[in-house]
């Protein structure tokens, strides 16, 4: 689904992601890990095409993802509340990218009632601006949106931050669900160990740009990755 081919991205003379190669199946769970600095967010921003690569590219469903927008109807993704348009109250959002998405009111409706519970009574009818909501609240509208309009691949940054328990909760189980169930390809990065070893079935180490751990997720995983960050 997702390639990664002799993928650099250089600063000056400083070299933040250097990944020689990687793939991601259809429909896998898949975590990125790593401290500040170790090119998460640079990966992530490469797959978005929001910054140019200085080497190499990176392929989404057979397509080039900086050289062609065909790759966007079906990826979404939510990397921070930049994402997010701060003078459209969440309900004119979602109408919004609903639009962008090729569903009518109805559908983006349909979606938003399966997400009552995570919304908690916090998001819809609040007659408030996205950008008076709480960092969580603004995090939980920016997660649903990136559902709307079925797409095959979720890109994920930080998704548990400024989540309450019971919202971390409740999105580690939609997580679960867009895999196993949906066959949805989900990227998530987080620097919460136990989070992302509970919702990712493969999880990928960055340290200084590079790829040093490539992990399938198991029983054993949390402790590897507390017994490697904990030196």
């Amino acid at each position: 689904m997702i390639t990664a081919h002799n993928l650099s991205k250089t600063y000056s003379s400083q070299t933040v992601l250097n990944v020689e190669s990687l793939e991601i199946p259809k429909g896998q769970s898949f975590g990125l890990v790593g401290n500040n600095g170790a090119g998460k967010t640079t990966l992530f921003s490469l797959l978005l095409d929001l910054i140019q690569p200085s080497t190499g590219h990176i392929i989404n469903n057979e397509i080039q993802v900086d050289q062609s927008e065909a790759w966007k109807p079906f990826t979404s993704a939510f990397i921070d509340e930049t994402f997010l348009i701060g003078y459209l109250t969440p309900e004119e959002y979602f109408y919004f990218i609903g639009e962008l998405r090729g569903r009518n009111k109805a559908d983006v409706d349909a979606l938003l009632s399966q997400f009552e519970d995570f919304f908690h009574g916090e998001i819809l009818g609040q007659k408030k601006y996205l950008r008076d909501l709480s960092k969580g609240n603004q995090k939980k509208a920016g997660i649903v949106a990136s559902f709307i309009g079925n797409p095959e691949v979720v890109i994920l940054d930080e998704p548990f931050a400024n989540l309450d328990p019971t919202t971390q909760i409740r999105l580690k189980g939609i997580i679960k669900e867009l895999a196993t169930k949906e066959n949805v390809t989900v990227l998530v990065s987080s620097h919460d160990l136990i989070h992302v070893t509970e919702v990712c079935e493969r999880i990928v180490v960055l340290n200084k740009g590079e790829v040093v751990k490539d992990i399938q997720t198991s029983a054993e995983t949390l402790k590897e990755l507390e017994t490697f960050f904990g030196g």
